[in-house]
């Protein structure tokens, strides 16, 4: 069983910056990847950046591309998400997620923290 909980969500104008925290626990040993994902009110949760901790592979939705970053630090289990240039359209509820796989050209977690809010107004 793996545990993750997210933090450092919030409110901010347009132009600002966030970062997110997510700490696993728990049966981290089998984890090669994690993934932040976001759900928009009436909208399906979708991928947003992932991280491979061992060989530091990242990857981005075009959408983020640019303006966040993933990073890891390994020994702490913690996956960051630096969030940058932030605009309204990034308004959601952020989701760490892991272990990050694909199905079906998708990226997938098995298991997911509680979220977090990022609201950005204008």
């Amino acid at each position: 069983q793996v545990q993750l909980v997210e933090s450092g969500g919030g409110l901010v104008q347009a132009g600002g910056s966030l970062r997110l925290s997510c700490v696993a626990s728990g049966g981290t040993f089998s984890i090669m990847a994690m993934g932040w994902f976001r759900q928009a009110p009436g909208k399906e949760r979708e991928f947003v950046s992932g991280i491979n901790w061992v060989n530091i592979n990242k990857w981005y939705a075009a959408s983020v591309k640019g303006r966040f970053t993933i990073s890891s630090d390994n020994a702490k289990k913690t996956v960051y998400l630096q969030m940058n240039n932030l605009k309204v359209e990034d308004t959601a509820v952020y989701y760490c997620g892991g272990p990050l796989t694909q199905a079906r050209g998708a990226w997938v977690a098995d298991y997911w923290g509680q979220g977090t809010q990022v609201t950005v107004f204008s």
